[in-house]
């Protein structure tokens, strides 16, 4: 036992030592998933792509979009995304790829988004059940180990940030696993964070929850109302945060890949939100895009923004040419498929600051491995 604990605390030292030189050479890379609709056709067909692209030039078999990125965000059904592939299994490696994770979505979203037959004049009105997407996302959640339970922010092996809109203070609330890291009273059940960035007003009843202490509340509707693009909110947590990103002084220092979810009224079949909701969630996402491509200097290598101009397949998505926002307004059709503009950000020859860095990968490796491992000798200072 004495000698486990003394060569962890060596590994400790190596591992800082090692840690302390690398993370200095590196970008900060965000990934961030829009809201909007209830398939995820745009960012589901993206991220499968992307792992597997991840995969492929680090020759890395096991390799997942968290190994890749240092934070992710998400807004309603891109929240859920993003918690799936950011939940830890227990031994610090995510629960679910990305693949595991669009498959799960699609066979149990009928679950997920239960129509409810209302009676007389209501039923025009189209509404889901609470019930239902409550029982699927408690199963989604709930931990592998220890006898079960349900997993929270702390849960996760990567920074994760999922907004919604508090009624009760009338203003944005964030859940991030940098704050649930710091206090209990901001320590929330992930499928409660879920539920809550997915109550659209129109489609689900507002979500009332609580932090696991029982000290903070919210009243919970849609974080799309206010932030259905959170790469604003994702870019703003890393440059203040100097607890998990201390090398990080500016835009300069950030990599950003952000997946839209096509146009609220792209012609999903069976969706329809009202007029004005979705007004309200594609002007989010555009003007964010607006604000960061000034913020980025319309730099196409740091910032790349990934976005639909209909709805088919993944695949047809994938082989759908590019569209990008212009400096003073309107949108541009690149040369570039969706699938080739993220197999340019991971390819090594595409751009030195997007290439996919192996050591990265390892990185991340070493680093859950050693959470771990201080989970099983917590009092390894105690060694001498």
């Amino acid at each position: 036992m004495e000698l486990s604990k003394v060569t962890l605390e060596i590994f400790s030292k190596l591992e800082h030592k090692w840690l302390s030189h690398c993370e200095t050479t590196h970008k900060a890379r965000i990934l961030s998933i829009d809201g909007g609709g209830t398939t995820a056709i745009v960012a589901g067909a993206a991220l499968i792509r992307l792992e597997d692209q991840i995969r492929l030039q680090t020759r890395h078999p096991h390799a997942q979009i968290t190994d890749f990125f240092d934070i992710i965000a998400g807004t309603g059904i891109g929240a859920l995304l993003a918690a799936m592939i950011t939940a830890a299994d227990g031994s610090g490696r995510p629960l679910y790829t990305a693949r595991d994770a669009v498959r799960l979505i699609t066979q149990r979203n009928s679950e997920l988004y239960k129509q409810l037959k209302l009676p007389g004049v209501l039923g025009r009105r189209r509404r889901f059940s609470c019930r239902s997407m409550e029982k699927v996302l408690k199963q989604v959640f709930q931990r592998r180990e220890n006898g079960g339970g349900q997993l929270t922010l702390k849960d996760t092996c990567k920074p994760l940030l999922i907004p919604c809109f508090d009624l009760k203070s009338a203003a944005p609330f964030v859940f991030s696993r940098a704050d649930a890291s710091q206090s209990l009273s901001f320590n929330f059940d992930l499928w409660k964070v879920c539920r809550a960035t997915s109550a659209t007003p129109s489609l689900f009843k507002p979500f009332h929850l609580t932090s696991v202490d029982g000290k903070t509340s919210c009243s919970a509707v849609d974080g799309g109302l206010v932030m259905n693009n959170p790469t604003a909110a994702a870019v703003t947590h890393v440059l203040h945060n100097k607890r998990d990103f201390p090398w990080v002084k500016g835009v300069g220092d950030l990599v950003v890949l952000s997946l839209g979810n096509g146009p609220s009224n792209g012609g999903r079949k069976g969706e329809t939100l009202s007029s004005l909701v979705e007004i309200v969630m594609d002007g989010v996402s555009e003007t964010i895009d607006q604000m960061l491509g000034n913020a980025f200097c319309w730099n196409r290598t740091d910032y790349v923004r990934l976005q639909a101009l209909g709805l088919g397949s993944g695949e047809e998505v994938l082989k759908e040419k590019g569209v990008e926002s212009l400096p003073f307004g309107g949108k541009r059709l690149l040369k570039e498929t969706n699938g080739h503009r993220i197999d340019s950000f991971v390819h090594p020859s595409k751009g030195e600051m997007c290439a996919v860095d192996i050591d990265h990968v390892r990185r991340n490796h070493v680093k859950q491995q050693a959470a771990t491992a201080k989970l099983q000798y917590p009092n390894n200072n105690e060694a001498h």
